[in-house]
């Protein structure tokens, strides 16, 4: 193989490992404090009639909301804010949990 081909495809592979960045819930917890903390208190994701039931319905919201706000997020930011509110408060599994507990 030629030198310009394997540099291409080791630019390549680093660009793919950038994008694939696990969400960052200090991130996910900074763009919520700056953007949504105003309207959204505690208690709005404790009520009884919530509608973030699940890992997809939670970044549904997420997406829904910061789109209301017209704030243009990445899918990264909706993932890093969804992951913030998963730790913090709704603990619902996430798709790369699923399945990752030990076998009896």
């Amino acid at each position: 193989m030629n030198r310009s081909f394997l540099s291409c495809l080791a630019f390549m592979t680093a660009a793919a490992a950038v994008n694939a960045q696990p969400a960052d819930a200090a991130r996910g917890q900074l763009l919520y404090s700056t953007h949504c903390v105003e309207c959204h208190t505690s208690q709005m994701h404790w009520r009884q009639r919530r509608l973030a039931h699940d890992w997809d319905s939670l970044k549904a919201q997420v997406r829904r909301w910061q789109s209301e706000a017209r704030l243009q997020w990445t899918e990264q930011d909706i993932a890093d804010v969804a992951r913030h509110l998963n730790d913090t408060i709704y603990h619902l599994p996430r798709p790369e949990q699923v399945g990752s507990a030990a076998p009896p």
